[in-house]
Protein backbone atom coordinates (compact mmCIF):
# COMPACT_ATOMS: atom_id res chain seq x y z
CA UNK A 1 0.00 0.00 0.00
CA UNK A 2 1.30 3.42 -0.97
CA UNK A 3 -0.25 6.62 0.39
CA UNK A 4 0.45 9.71 -1.70
CA UNK A 5 -0.54 13.11 -0.27
CA UNK A 6 -0.75 16.20 -2.46
CA UNK A 7 -3.15 18.92 -3.49
CA UNK A 8 -6.18 17.77 -5.48
CA UNK A 9 -4.66 19.28 -8.63
CA UNK A 10 -1.37 17.43 -8.15
CA UNK A 11 -3.16 14.20 -7.26
CA UNK A 12 -5.30 14.35 -10.40
CA UNK A 13 -2.25 14.92 -12.59
CA UNK A 14 -0.23 12.12 -10.97
CA UNK A 15 -3.08 9.64 -11.41
CA UNK A 16 -3.68 10.80 -14.98
CA UNK A 17 -0.05 10.07 -15.78
CA UNK A 18 -0.51 6.55 -14.42
CA UNK A 19 -3.15 6.03 -17.10
CA UNK A 20 -1.05 7.66 -19.82
CA UNK A 21 1.85 5.33 -19.03
CA UNK A 22 -0.38 2.27 -18.87
CA UNK A 23 -2.07 2.98 -22.19
CA UNK A 24 1.24 3.62 -23.94
CA UNK A 25 2.49 0.25 -22.72
CA UNK A 26 -0.83 -1.57 -23.20
CA UNK A 27 -3.25 0.24 -25.55
CA UNK A 28 -5.94 -2.45 -25.11
CA UNK A 29 -6.15 -2.06 -21.34
CA UNK A 30 -9.20 -2.90 -19.25
CA UNK A 31 -10.15 -0.09 -16.88
CA UNK A 32 -12.52 -0.10 -13.94
CA UNK A 33 -14.07 3.35 -13.58
CA UNK A 34 -15.87 5.25 -10.85
CA UNK A 35 -18.36 8.12 -10.66
CA UNK A 36 -19.17 10.87 -8.18
CA UNK A 37 -17.43 14.19 -7.64
CA UNK A 38 -14.00 12.74 -6.77
CA UNK A 39 -12.88 11.55 -10.23
CA UNK A 40 -14.09 14.62 -12.14
CA UNK A 41 -10.70 16.33 -11.95
CA UNK A 42 -8.96 13.16 -13.10
CA UNK A 43 -11.33 12.76 -16.05
CA UNK A 44 -10.68 16.37 -17.04
CA UNK A 45 -6.94 15.65 -17.02
CA UNK A 46 -7.39 12.53 -19.14
CA UNK A 47 -9.39 14.54 -21.67
CA UNK A 48 -6.60 17.14 -21.75
CA UNK A 49 -3.96 14.47 -22.36
CA UNK A 50 -6.08 12.91 -25.11
CA UNK A 51 -6.56 16.25 -26.84
CA UNK A 52 -2.82 16.93 -26.66
CA UNK A 53 -2.15 13.62 -28.40
CA UNK A 54 -0.47 12.05 -25.39
CA UNK A 55 -2.89 9.15 -25.10
CA UNK A 56 -5.53 7.23 -27.04
CA UNK A 57 -8.46 5.21 -25.70
CA UNK A 58 -9.56 3.64 -29.00
CA UNK A 59 -8.65 0.09 -27.92
CA UNK A 60 -9.62 0.43 -24.25
CA UNK A 61 -12.44 -1.49 -22.61
CA UNK A 62 -14.09 -0.05 -19.48
CA UNK A 63 -16.35 -1.32 -16.72
CA UNK A 64 -18.09 0.95 -14.24
CA UNK A 65 -18.56 -0.01 -10.63
CA UNK A 66 -22.24 0.64 -10.23
CA UNK A 67 -25.51 2.23 -11.28
CA UNK A 68 -28.68 3.41 -9.55
CA UNK A 69 -31.69 1.13 -9.87
CA UNK A 70 -34.62 2.84 -11.57
CA UNK A 71 -32.71 5.46 -13.58
CA UNK A 72 -32.50 5.21 -17.35
CA UNK A 73 -29.21 5.87 -19.12
CA UNK A 74 -30.64 9.24 -20.25
CA UNK A 75 -31.38 10.39 -16.70
CA UNK A 76 -28.98 13.19 -15.73
CA UNK A 77 -28.10 11.47 -12.46
CA UNK A 78 -27.51 8.04 -13.95
CA UNK A 79 -23.91 6.89 -14.01
CA UNK A 80 -24.07 6.07 -17.73
CA UNK A 81 -25.06 9.68 -18.39
CA UNK A 82 -22.27 10.85 -16.03
CA UNK A 83 -19.61 8.83 -17.83
CA UNK A 84 -20.75 9.89 -21.28
CA UNK A 85 -20.84 13.59 -20.42
CA UNK A 86 -17.69 13.73 -18.27
CA UNK A 87 -15.37 11.42 -20.19
CA UNK A 88 -16.51 9.16 -23.01
CA UNK A 89 -17.88 11.84 -25.34
CA UNK A 90 -14.59 13.76 -25.17
CA UNK A 91 -12.15 10.96 -26.04
CA UNK A 92 -11.76 8.42 -28.86
CA UNK A 93 -13.15 5.43 -26.98
CA UNK A 94 -15.58 3.10 -28.77
CA UNK A 95 -18.82 3.34 -26.77
CA UNK A 96 -19.42 -0.36 -27.51
CA UNK A 97 -16.40 -1.06 -25.32
CA UNK A 98 -17.80 0.90 -22.35
CA UNK A 99 -19.81 -1.06 -19.82
CA UNK A 100 -22.08 0.44 -17.17
CA UNK A 101 -24.64 -1.74 -15.37
CA UNK A 102 -28.20 -1.01 -16.47
CA UNK A 103 -30.41 0.61 -13.88
CA UNK A 104 -33.56 -0.60 -15.62
CA UNK A 105 -34.70 -4.20 -15.53
CA UNK A 106 -31.85 -5.16 -13.24
CA UNK A 107 -32.34 -8.60 -11.76
CA UNK A 108 -30.25 -11.54 -10.59
CA UNK A 109 -29.51 -12.61 -14.17
CA UNK A 110 -28.37 -9.09 -15.11
CA UNK A 111 -25.98 -9.14 -12.16
CA UNK A 112 -24.64 -12.56 -13.14
CA UNK A 113 -24.19 -11.40 -16.74
CA UNK A 114 -22.24 -8.31 -15.65
CA UNK A 115 -20.01 -10.35 -13.36
CA UNK A 116 -19.40 -12.84 -16.17
CA UNK A 117 -18.44 -9.98 -18.50
CA UNK A 118 -15.92 -8.76 -15.92
CA UNK A 119 -14.36 -12.20 -15.66
CA UNK A 120 -14.25 -12.72 -19.42
CA UNK A 121 -12.56 -9.34 -19.93
CA UNK A 122 -9.72 -10.37 -17.64
CA UNK A 123 -8.29 -8.57 -14.65
CA UNK A 124 -8.73 -4.81 -14.58
CA UNK A 125 -5.40 -3.16 -15.28
CA UNK A 126 -6.48 -0.30 -12.99
CA UNK A 127 -9.58 -0.20 -10.82
CA UNK A 128 -10.39 3.37 -9.81
CA UNK A 129 -12.26 3.92 -6.55
CA UNK A 130 -13.65 6.69 -4.41
CA UNK A 131 -14.64 6.32 -0.77
CA UNK A 132 -17.95 6.97 0.94
CA UNK A 133 -18.16 8.75 4.28
CA UNK A 134 -19.17 5.43 5.84
CA UNK A 135 -16.29 3.61 4.16
CA UNK A 136 -18.18 2.12 1.24
CA UNK A 137 -16.41 1.32 -2.04
CA UNK A 138 -18.64 1.06 -5.07
CA UNK A 139 -21.97 0.63 -3.32
CA UNK A 140 -20.58 -2.03 -1.01
CA UNK A 141 -21.91 -0.71 2.27
CA UNK A 142 -20.56 -1.61 5.74
CA UNK A 143 -20.84 -5.34 6.60
CA UNK A 144 -20.70 -6.40 2.95
CA UNK A 145 -19.09 -9.88 2.80
CA UNK A 146 -15.56 -9.98 1.42
CA UNK A 147 -16.57 -12.58 -1.20
CA UNK A 148 -19.43 -10.46 -2.60
CA UNK A 149 -19.87 -10.18 -6.37
CA UNK A 150 -22.04 -8.03 -8.64
CA UNK A 151 -25.52 -7.77 -7.14
CA UNK A 152 -28.40 -5.45 -6.25
CA UNK A 153 -27.99 -3.67 -2.91
CA UNK A 154 -30.03 -1.42 -0.66
CA UNK A 155 -28.29 1.90 -0.13
CA UNK A 156 -27.50 2.98 3.41
CA UNK A 157 -29.26 6.09 4.69
CA UNK A 158 -25.87 7.77 5.04
CA UNK A 159 -25.07 7.10 1.39
CA UNK A 160 -28.40 8.45 0.18
CA UNK A 161 -27.97 11.53 2.40
CA UNK A 162 -24.48 12.14 1.00
CA UNK A 163 -25.78 11.85 -2.57
CA UNK A 164 -28.91 13.94 -2.20
CA UNK A 165 -26.96 17.05 -3.25
CA UNK A 166 -27.16 15.72 -6.80
CA UNK A 167 -30.97 15.49 -6.66
CA UNK A 168 -33.79 17.93 -5.90
CA UNK A 169 -34.63 16.14 -2.66
CA UNK A 170 -33.81 13.01 -0.66
CA UNK A 171 -37.05 11.48 -1.97
CA UNK A 172 -35.57 11.44 -5.49
CA UNK A 173 -32.41 9.57 -4.46
CA UNK A 174 -32.76 5.91 -5.46
CA UNK A 175 -32.94 3.40 -2.63
CA UNK A 176 -31.16 0.58 -4.46
CA UNK A 177 -28.24 0.13 -6.84
CA UNK A 178 -26.44 -2.56 -8.81
CA UNK A 179 -22.77 -2.76 -7.85
CA UNK A 180 -19.64 -4.79 -8.37
CA UNK A 181 -18.81 -6.76 -5.24
CA UNK A 182 -15.71 -6.51 -3.10
CA UNK A 183 -14.23 -9.68 -4.58
CA UNK A 184 -14.94 -8.29 -8.07
CA UNK A 185 -12.94 -5.18 -7.19
CA UNK A 186 -10.11 -7.09 -5.54
CA UNK A 187 -9.39 -9.07 -8.74
CA UNK A 188 -7.87 -5.95 -10.33
CA UNK A 189 -4.15 -5.91 -11.02
CA UNK A 190 -3.92 -2.45 -9.48
CA UNK A 191 -6.32 -0.37 -7.39
CA UNK A 192 -6.19 3.41 -7.16
CA UNK A 193 -8.26 4.95 -4.36
CA UNK A 194 -8.74 8.72 -4.49
CA UNK A 195 -10.15 10.60 -1.50
CA UNK A 196 -10.47 14.35 -1.11
CA UNK A 197 -11.83 16.69 1.56
CA UNK A 198 -11.92 17.08 5.33
CA UNK A 199 -15.29 15.30 5.56
CA UNK A 200 -13.50 12.05 4.66
CA UNK A 201 -10.58 12.48 7.08
CA UNK A 202 -11.94 10.20 9.80
CA UNK A 203 -12.87 7.36 7.47
CA UNK A 204 -9.50 7.72 5.70
CA UNK A 205 -7.81 7.14 9.05
CA UNK A 206 -9.84 3.95 9.51
CA UNK A 207 -9.07 2.79 5.98
CA UNK A 208 -5.34 3.46 6.16
CA UNK A 209 -4.51 2.80 9.80
CA UNK A 210 -7.27 0.51 11.06
CA UNK A 211 -7.43 -3.25 10.79
CA UNK A 212 -9.17 -4.61 7.69
CA UNK A 213 -12.82 -5.13 8.55
CA UNK A 214 -16.10 -5.49 6.70
CA UNK A 215 -17.42 -2.76 9.02
CA UNK A 216 -15.31 -0.35 6.90
CA UNK A 217 -15.24 -1.85 3.40
CA UNK A 218 -12.48 0.48 2.22
CA UNK A 219 -10.14 -0.95 4.85
CA UNK A 220 -10.28 -4.32 3.07
CA UNK A 221 -8.24 -2.76 0.25
CA UNK A 222 -5.20 -3.13 2.54
CA UNK A 223 -5.31 -6.82 1.58
CA UNK A 224 -4.60 -6.00 -2.08
CA UNK A 225 -0.97 -6.33 -3.17
CA UNK A 226 -0.96 -3.28 -5.46
CA UNK A 227 -2.87 -0.41 -3.87
CA UNK A 228 -2.19 3.32 -4.25
CA UNK A 229 -4.17 5.78 -2.12
CA UNK A 230 -4.14 9.39 -3.31
CA UNK A 231 -5.24 11.94 -0.70
CA UNK A 232 -5.38 15.71 -0.56
CA UNK A 233 -4.09 17.42 2.56
CA UNK A 234 -7.55 17.72 4.11
CA UNK A 235 -8.41 14.04 3.68
CA UNK A 236 -5.02 13.08 5.15
CA UNK A 237 -5.31 15.43 8.14
CA UNK A 238 -6.10 12.67 10.67
CA UNK A 239 -3.24 10.39 9.71
CA UNK A 240 -0.81 12.06 12.15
Amino acid sequence: MRVIINSQEQSNELVAMEYVKLLKDKPASVLGLATGSTPLGLYSKLIEHYKSGAVSFKDVKTFNLDEYIGLSSEHEQSYRYFMNKNLFEHIDIDLKNTNVPSGLGADEKACEDYERSLIEAGEMDIQLLGLGTNGHIGFNEPLTPFDSVTRIVKLADATREANKRFFSSIDEVPTHAITMGISSIMRAKKIILMVFGAAKAEVVKQVVMGKPTIAVPGSLLQLHNNLDIYLDFEAASRLG
